[in-house]
């Protein structure tokens, strides 16, 4: 796997922000990760991508090497970084795409700043009325009939939240890898070396609780997600929308991408990758190439 350096700038929000750069030929896209993961997990994509285009892959904030001077409270809060690094650097024409979480704030990104976002891709992206939790049983399993989404109860989680906390304070390493076997590299594994960096990377994250937060209670829509009402934001995105799932995502299941679909209808079009799951860098990362170029080529 190819390295990139790592670059810093200082945005308008307060926030120093970690980025990387190809600085190759062609039309710009804007890669931004997901939750418990960095600019890092992109390095694969980038190389694959900057033989034809000019590739950035920033770390939100809060991840990373960027700092976290902020609590955040949204997906359109972290979003608001990205705005500034985007104004600063005077970016146009960008093909901005957004992995899980990062699939979130590539929408508002696209909702705030339309005239410089030509085309959004969805790469296994939380849907337009968010991400689910629920309350945890006696048994650990969830209770699908209680729903959970303040602060207060996501950081008290003693599945999906509190483990993981420990295991960033405590550096488990082998807990966080038993973590992403189980969901994200549950198809493929990336190469060993790259794997520990990819850990190492992991846990640089600091806002673990702000980004349950956000992904409960991102709502685009203009109905009720089931514990907030919809912003109405998706009519915001002017840009046509390339939605990229994996059939197997055991993250976020693939019926969220038809969902989606179905919210933004012809402005969106659907790929399935078969036989990949939440990964699809790690699971597939030549048919993601292919379908990259091939729409912004197209």
């Amino acid at each position: 796997m190819k390295e990139y350096e790592v670059k810093k700038i200082e945005v308008k929000t307060g926030e120093t922000l970690a980025y990387r750069e190809s600085k190759t030929e062609g039309q710009t896209i804007l890669l931004l990760h997901g939750n418990m993961s960095s600019s890092v997990h992109f390095q694969p994509l980038m190389e694959q991508l900057e033989k034809d285009f000019n590739v950035y892959a920033l770390d939100l904030v809060g991840f990373g090497d960027s700092t976290y001077n902020r609590q955040l409270e949204s997906l359109e809060d972290f979003s608001r970084d990205v705005q500034a690094f985007i104004k600063q650097l005077d970016l146009k024409e960008i093909h901005i795409l957004g992995w899980s979480t990062g699939g979130g704030v590539a929408l508002e990104v696209a909702a705030a700043l339309p005239d410089r976002i030509k085309q959004v891709f969805l790469l296994n992206s939380v849907g337009l009325q968010g991400y689910k939790m629920y309350k945890k049983g006696p048994d650990y399993k969830p209770v699908l009939t209680e729903r959970i989404y303040t602060r207060e109860e996501i950081e008290k989680d003693p599945v999906q939240v509190l483990p993981v906390l420990q295991a960033y304070s405590s550096g488990n390493k082998d807990m966080l890898k038993q973590t992403w076997e189980a969901a994200i590299y549950n198809l493929k594994k990336p190469d060993q070396e790259d794997y520990e960096m990819f850990i190492d990377a992991v846990l640089k994250q600091r806002n673990l609780v702000d980004v349950d937060v956000a992904l409960t209670q991102f709502n685009m829509t203009h109905e009720n997600n089931g514990v907030v009402e919809g912003s109405g934001r998706m009519d915001d995105v002017k840009a046509p929308v390339v939605i990229i799932h994996g059939e197997k995502d055991l993250v976020v299941p693939v019926q969220e991408a038809h969902e989606t679909k179905r919210f933004f209808k012809d402005q969106a079009e659907l790929v399935i990758i078969e036989g990949a799951g939440h990964s699809i860098v790690t699971d597939d990362l030549h048919r993601l190439t292919e379908i990259i170029a091939t729409h912004i080529t197209e």
